[in-house]
């Protein structure tokens, strides 16, 4: 008996539609993350990428539990001298929206080339409606 490794050929993407309004912000992202790896597929194989496309859609109706949107710092670094820039939780809503959803999972995938190919596979929206309409996408519930 030999193990079976799938080929490109044999990989059949689906388009999901997940809606985040109301729900916490950390389950939207693993649930994601599951998607774009592939983890649900029967034929899953960790060093090819499986994954399916995902679309995120209300994206600014997340939501941060307990005191999170106050006190929750985003950090980034320049890589020079005093090169430390810190945005709070609220503010990278206010601002960017759809930016907090994408780099909770963008720290959810490998961080190789593989993950590279999964991230570009997602799609963050504020709003409810989505350019996506003619890949047929399949709306999904975030189970909680």
């Amino acid at each position: 008996m030999s193990t079976f490794f799938p080929r490109k050929e044999d990989i059949t993407r689906k388009w999901y539609v997940l809606d985040a309004a109301g729900l916490p912000l950390g389950r939207v992202a693993t649930f994601a993350a599951n998607l774009l790896t592939g983890k649900r597929n029967p034929k899953y194989t960790p060093h090819m990428d499986m994954g399916d496309h995902v679309i995120i859609v209300n994206a600014d109706k997340a939501v941060l539990t307990g005191k999170k949107m106050k006190f929750k710092a985003y950090r980034r670094h320049s890589s020079r001298p005093g090169g430390l820039k810190e945005v709070a939780a609220e503010h990278m809503f206010a601002k960017h929206p759809t930016r907090p959803i994408e780099l909770a999972v963008k720290g959810m995938l490998p961080k190789t080339k593989l993950g590279r190919a999964m991230y570009r596979k997602l799609n963050v929206y504020a709003g409810s409606d989505h350019p996506h309409a003619a890949q047929k996408p399949e709306k999904l519930e975030v189970a909680l």
